[in-house]
Parts: structure tokens; sequence; C-alpha cells
């Protein structure tokens, strides 16, 4: 047959645009998409801080919590001598 995959059907009426891979730049737009990115990362710091913000505090608590509760009692080791 000869045909290769793509080529089995022949349709008409549409058209393919290509680019080559060697024309196409591969940081084109970075520097607007970094721009959207530090946008987006503002707006959204006022719904996302508080929450981060407090589960900081309480994980800071509550390790400072455990310390205290499972650290030795000197006294009970006064007259240990």
């Amino acid at each position: 047959m000869g045909k290769k995959f793509g080529e089995l059907e022949r349709v008409t009426g549409v058209t393919f645009f290509r680019l080559s891979p060697y024309e196409q730049s591969p940081f084109a737009g970075i520097g607007e998409g970094l721009g959207r990115f530090i946008r987006r990362c503002r707006s959204y710091v006022l719904r996302i801080g508080p929450f981060f913000l407090s589960t900081y505090l309480i994980m800071e608590w509550a390790t400072e919590e455990n310390y205290k509760l499972h650290r030795k009692n000197p006294k009970d080791y006064e007259n240990d001598t």
C-alpha cells in the first residue's frame, strides 16, 4: 500500500497551520507570564494568608506545649543522691 498512518484518507476543506519547532522561541512570553503569576498571588494573599498564619501559630504552640508536657520535672529527682 505504501501509505503512512496520517495519509490514509484525503480531507478536503481543512487547512492545517504548523510552525516548525526551529522557529519557536522557548522563552517567549516569560515576562508576561511572570507578571500574571505575581498579580494572581497578590490577589489571593488575603484569602489564603490568614489560614497559613493561623496554622503556623497553632503548630508552634502545639510544639512548645508538647515539649513542656514531656519534660521531666526536676523536683522529682532532688533527693536522688
